[in-house]
């Protein structure tokens, strides 16, 4: 099992920004693009070091893939970067007819998945992990911690077609040790239980691995699996630790429609494995702006006390679930677009 950090965990300051410069001074096949957010997206590192492999295409989304296409075409690998939902439902039919068809190495990067985002539905990725599963050929990556965030642009540089990863920007918690590899063709096993197997992605590890602590301390197993992969999704391992345990939870920073909650279902139906499955995620519902990643966390079921409660009522236990503490806001959180 991988080795893990203890809270508090430390931060990296943007370690995208820094790992995709590392890796273009290795690979002079690499073209950087933007949607008018180089800064916002980390990017502004790479501008100012391959200049003459950076693209601005300025706010016209759509536009922007049907040339990442083109230059995939030409044998170049393209990193496009935008918030998530502007590089998915905005140029869905581009990304479809001009990326995912002829099956092009693109590399589609989504910044600021799910309530990440302060700017409100417009800018709220809630879907996105839906509609990239939907298309053929299509990866699906939303990495977990800084350590996987260093690792991803790597890991998914000869992905044979189009890949969609989902990244939070700014300060990112470090959970993984130095040792810890981001695979992509299978789930992280991190701790193993009898009681409940709970499934995480992204931004919800942390938040997953602090409510297993609790529920582990009422006299409940519980194994936690990272997902960073959610298409193809890794089936065995899912089927291997949900059928060890007497319950399942999924939690993910996306609706529980069509993500992660929807693929491991997928997986255990398939399997036939009958198992009280639990989604922790958006409820069929629009979020709302906010200054706190905490507030929305918390308003729309996402947060450690959720997937606490997910879990104890799943095992019909009847007596007060174990209470979470509260998550203060760090400061600058959620910096402007």
């Amino acid at each position: 099992m991988p080795e893990l950090r203890q809270p508090p965990y430390p931060t990296v300051l943007k370690p995208y920004g820094q790992s995709l410069v590392a890796l273009a001074k290795e690979r002079d096949d690499i073209v950087c693009l933007t949607g008018d957010l180089s800064k916002q997206c980390e990017i502004d590192l790479f501008a100012d070091a391959y200049p003459e492999r950076f693209i601005h295409a300025g706010m016209a989304e759509a536009n922007m893939m049907g040339v990442a296409g083109a230059l995939a075409r030409d044998g170049f690998v393209p990193f496009v970067h935008t918030f998530g939902t502007f590089a998915t439902r905005r140029p869905l039919d581009q990304v479809i007819n001009s990326i995912a068809f002829p099956n092009l190495k693109v590399r589609i990067m989504g910044f600021m998945p799910g309530v990440s985002s302060p700017g409100g539905p417009s800018h709220q990725a809630i879907d996105d992990v839906a509609l990239m599963r939907a298309v053929p050929n299509m990866t699906v990556v939303d990495v977990a911690d800084a350590v996987e965030v260093r690792q991803v642009a790597s890991a998914i540089m000869d992905v044979d077609g189009p890949v969609y990863v989902r990244l939070k920007r700014g300060e990112i918690p470090v959970i993984f040790g130095a040792d810890h590899r981001l695979r992509l063709d299978r789930a992280d096993v991190l701790t193993r239980g009898e009681d409940v197997a709970l499934f995480a992605s992204g931004m919800m590890l942390a938040p997953a691995l602090a409510a297993a602590r609790l529920l582990e301390a009422r006299g409940a197993s519980v194994s936690v699996a990272s997902v960073p992969v959610i298409k193809p999704l890794d089936a065995a391992t899912v089927a291997d630790v949900a059928g060890s345990a007497k319950v399942v939870v999924t939690a993910e920073n996306h609706t529980v429609i069509g993500g992660l909650g929807s693929a491991v279902a997928e997986a255990l139906a398939e399997a036939g494995l009958g198992r009280p499955l639990r989604r922790v995620g958006l409820r069929d519902t629009f979020a709302e702006g906010a200054r706190t990643g905490p507030y929305l966390f918390g308003k729309y079921g996402l947060s450690i006390q959720a997937i606490v409660d997910a879990g104890w009522t799943a095992l019909g236990r009847r007596d007060p679930a174990p209470v979470a503490d509260s998550v203060p806001a760090d400061e600058g959180e959620y910096s402007p677009v």
